[in-house]
């Protein structure tokens, strides 16, 4: 009986340490906090990265990001700069220094913690 407890328990908490999937709302609001950030996402990021089904990795879907987020970050921007399978070289962002990418892609990847 207390072992069975104790793996309820185990699972409950377990179970509250998953991070959803963000919805379609939430999507739509999802913004750096940056002002000059923000609009560097909302000009070329968000019109992948917020589009369920457009193939790119969700902001803050920790499931699609942590496997990417493993490979560093150096070598996430470089895809965003040179391009990558379906991410178009640049990211659609003419203006961004590699500085932005970087912070973008931790915000996207809610690794943004500095």
């Amino acid at each position: 009986m207390r072992i069975a407890f104790i793996f309820i328990c185990t699972g409950l908490l377990l179970a509250g340490c998953g991070k959803s999937k963000p919805t379609p709302e939430e999507l739509a609001n999802l913004k750096p906090a940056d002002p000059a950030l923000a609009q560097l996402y909302d000009h070329s990021c968000k019109a992948c990265h917020a589009v369920d089904g457009s193939g790119a990795p969700l902001v803050h879907d920790h499931e699609a990001w942590d496997p990417r987020w493993q490979k560093g970050l150096p070598t996430l921007v470089t895809h965003a700069i040179t391009g990558f399978q379906a991410m178009p070289a640049g990211g659609q962002c003419s203006a961004c220094t590699r500085d932005d990418y970087e912070k973008l892609i931790r915000f996207m990847a809610e690794e943004d913690k500095q």
